[in-house]
């Protein structure tokens, strides 16, 4: 397994979580990290990308300001923080692994080619 997500979990609306993923060297030199989500019924979304090797973020525009991506390159971890979390965001989140060329950053899932099994984060109201 080269990608495993955790952290999820059960949050009131309004809420906050941190998501973590720990990222195998085995992805080798694939230097995009992104979150997606999953809500039942709806296609795949992309959230977050970080480039591992500039550090350049991307976020979609329906979460941006309330999310963050970061990374820690140490532990080869990447974490995705959520605030203000509402029940439509209920489902499956992905952590997933892309080779971006330079600095270049993607929120498109059929651009990644590595994904971990995804963490159930449920907001209720």
């Amino acid at each position: 397994v080269q990608l495993v997500e955790s952290g999820g979990g059960s949050v009131q609306a309004g809420g906050s979580l941190r998501l973590s993923c720990v990222v195998s060297r085995s992805v080798g030199s694939r230097n995009c990290r992104g979150w997606f989500r999953q809500v039942p019924g709806k296609e795949r979304e992309g959230l977050a990308c970080i480039n591992t090797a500039t550090g350049r973020r991307e976020y979609a525009a329906s979460v941006k300001g309330r999310i963050t991506i970061s990374q820690d390159g140490a532990s080869n971890k990447v974490y995705l923080k959520m605030n203000n979390l509402q029940p439509d965001e209920t489902g499956m989140y992905y952590c997933a692994a892309a080779r971006c060329s330079g600095s270049a950053t993607s929120l498109v899932p059929r651009n990644y080619d590595v994904w971990g099994q995804g963490t159930q984060v449920t907001v209720s109201s």
